[in-house]
């Protein structure tokens, strides 16, 4: 088994997502113990909620569900990089493909991708 540095991060360690195809990056969440092995036993991402205090099987709601198909550790076994098939095309929960959607131009943040669902229409 891989040993991860969970103590590091106060028991939370940073995971990047990316789209395995692409490279595009989708988001940053973060993943405990429990989340990582529930990831190494299921091929879906799933990740520890800061917000809700529980875990979070991506796509629950929405579908958009994340398949790993690779993952990467850092030198420090600090930071997990996690390659997805982005089921749905969406990981953002906005709707968009990627949580990275806006760019600083000019002092203003500008949207730079088009939506690809209404999260009121799905998050009901």
């Amino acid at each position: 088994m891989i040993e991860l540095d969970f103590d590091k991060g106060n028991g939370l360690l940073p995971a990047i997502v990316q789209d395995y195809e692409t490279n595009d990056i989708l988001m940053l969440a973060y993943m405990n113990r429990q989340s990582w092995l529930k990831t190494l036993e299921t091929g879906k991402a799933t990740y520890w909620s800061r917000s809700r205090n529980t875990l979070w099987v991506k796509g629950e709601t929405s579908g958009n569900v994340q398949l790993v198909r690779e993952i990467r550790i850092d030198c420090d076994a600090d930071t997990i990089l996690l390659k997805v098939e982005q089921v749905g095309g969406a990981a953002c929960h906005l709707g968009y493909k990627s949580c990275f959607h806006r760019k600083l131009s000019d002092g203003k943040l500008k949207i730079v991708e088009e939506r690809i669902f209404n999260p009121e229409e799905v998050y009901k």
